[in-house]
């Protein structure tokens, strides 16, 4: 099929105005052919592209449709007419997904794009969990697998993760698979809670000795993720999601700013935060980098990689995401 392809050069140049400052513009020119290739092909197979915060700048700005953390692209994905779902991100956010659209083709452009927090815990794990803790209920945070969610009563965000926690009502609580984020909670609530020893690799790599000097020599505002540890979370401004470090900058503005999380983020938030000067002492998420415009456009070219989700474990795992929307909004009614 022959498509007119209507990405322009004026397009092109509008877009560069978001990642002016990460980029020379030369640098930029050479995604063109690319970019115009990867929009034409959303047009013949009627595709969304949705890009997680972590994702390289010329993914982000340049062919997403819709950006944000993982639960945002998962209901993006739902609410979204198109056929076709590229999931630029990792493995659980492809099948989370699939899991809130099964009508839909979801795409990762590469399935080695894992995660060692969700590869941290199984299914098997959970199980055993509930057998030493009769009764307990499980919350399992959203960077699991479709087979872990399957095994818990509801999910949560890094977001929500105190609020999904404290609305069930019980004395304590089986928290899975984040043993950072599992003691960040802990700290806010008067539930017990029963963790997990699973760690990211990206946020597990900054120490508090480097975010105290860093804020000592820099005079930077400092944004930590809860995925990094007590020491790093007690060095740091604040502490929060990647949708609440955006909220916590747009109140503060801040002349400085770190951000003890993925590299990227820094990179892709900056466009909204023109006079606040991002500094990066950041680490790069190998997974997240294997996300490429190539591999992007491949996939919308072959539709595939697309991801499944076994009928055996699809029921259940959707079933504890969609109960984390309804606590939600039972919260806020």
């Amino acid at each position: 099929m022959v498509v007119t392809n209507d990405y322009t050069r004026d397009e092109h140049a509008r877009r560069y105005a978001r990642v002016s400052r990460l980029m020379p513009e030369v640098e930029w020119d050479v995604h063109f052919d690319m970019v115009r290739a990867i929009e034409a092909l959303k047009r013949e197979r009627n595709a969304i592209v949705l890009a997680h915060n972590y994702q390289r700048p010329e993914i982000f700005h340049g062919v997403a449709d819709v950006q944000g953390d993982s639960l945002q692209l998962a209901r993006a994905a739902a609410r979204s007419q198109a056929d076709v779902v590229v999931m630029c991100g990792v493995y659980f956010m492809a099948e989370t997904a699939k899991l809130l659209a099964p009508g839909k083709t979801v795409l990762l452009p590469d399935t080695a794009a894992g995660c060692s927090l969700a590869d941290s815990i199984t299914a098997a794990d959970v199980r055993s969990l509930r057998v030493l803790h009769p009764g307990v209920p499980a919350v399992c945070y959203v960077n699991t697998s479709a087979a872990v969610k399957a095994e818990c009563d509801v999910c949560c965000t890094s977001a929500n993760a105190l609020e999904i926690i404290e609305s069930l009502g019980e004395r304590e609580v089986i928290f899975v698979p984040d043993e950072y984020l599992a003691a960040w909670v802990a700290a806010h609530t008067r539930v017990r809670i029963i963790p997990w020893r699973g760690r990211c690799e990206v946020h597990e790599r900054f120490t508090g000795a480097e975010i105290i000097e860093y804020r000592r020599s820099t005079g930077a505002y400092v944004l930590a993720h809860p995925e990094c540890s007590p020491e790093v979370q007690q060095a740091a401004d604040y502490v929060g999601s990647t949708s609440g470090m955006i909220a916590a900058l747009d109140k503060a503005r801040p002349a400085k700013a770190v951000l003890i999380t993925e590299c990227s983020m820094a990179d892709n938030v900056s466009a909204a935060f023109p006079d606040t000067q991002f500094l990066r002492p950041c680490n790069l998420c190998p997974h997240m980098q294997r996300i490429t415009l190539p591999g992007i456009r491949a996939a919308l070219e072959r539709l595939e990689p697309a991801i499944e989700v076994p009928a055996a474990v699809a029921p259940a795992a959707r079933a504890c995401v969609q109960q984390m929307f309804e606590q939600m909004r039972r919260l806020a009614a």
